[in-house]
């Protein structure tokens, strides 16, 4: 099972001179890390280098900032990847000590950067969602809305009409019996409207 961060955590190590500051954090999408990391760049003008890692949506994506080649993003993105992360950024702040750390060194502190700050991490399992959306005789209503909480499900609009339009957000495992439960207690009367869509989160 995936999982990801509750909050951000961070790490910060001296090696040979060299400050290297980690952070790991809860990150939804590619667009919001570059945004992230625009920020520490800002935050650390004096900084050698801003190296990062990301896992999210099923995309994964690593930046050596002018390390060379494999030293930094990749060995950071495999921290990742190994402890099952999604909808994570890595990344790593470095002042340059003036003592090269050669390649393993590199590697092994940009390695251990990300692993230090998610040994504090606080992990929670990634939920897969599916979008359900339904037409329910007004009866039902009330009915419907106590259901949700047995299920972890939420209410995510209703629309008042002829009957009440429903959209859901469910727990994948918990759909089915949702649906079965509604179709139930609407004897034929609740109208499904669309296919379900997936999607991950926290």
């Amino acid at each position: 099972m995936p999982y990801t961060l509750s909050a951000p955590v961070h790490s910060e190590s001296l090696i040979k001179k060299s400050r290297f500051i980690g952070c790991v954090e809860p990150m939804a999408d590619r667009a919001s890390a570059l945004r992230r990391v625009a920020a520490l760049r800002a935050a650390h003008p004096g900084a050698t280098h801003v190296c990062w890692a990301l896992m999210a949506g099923g995309h994964s994506a690593a930046n050596d900032d002018g390390e060379p080649g494999g030293t930094a993003g990749r060995p950071m993105l495999e921290v990742l990847r190994h402890q099952d992360l999604e909808g994570v950024l890595a990344t790593v702040v470095r002042y340059y000590g003036g003592t090269p750390l050669g390649a393993g060194g590199l590697v092994r502190a940009y390695t251990d950067s990300v692993a230090q700050a998610l040994l504090q991490a606080d992990k929670v399992p990634v939920v897969r969602w599916r979008a359900l959306r339904c037409v329910l005789p007004y009866a039902l209503e009330g009915w419907l809305r106590r259901e949700l909480d047995g299920h972890g499900a939420r209410l995510v609009e209703a629309l008042h009409g002829d009957g009440v339009t429903v959209s859901l957000q469910v727990p994948e495992p918990q759909a089915e019996a949702l649906v079965t439960r509604l179709n139930d207690a609407g004897q034929g009367r609740v109208v499904w409207l669309e296919e379900a869509s997936d999607r991950d989160e926290a």
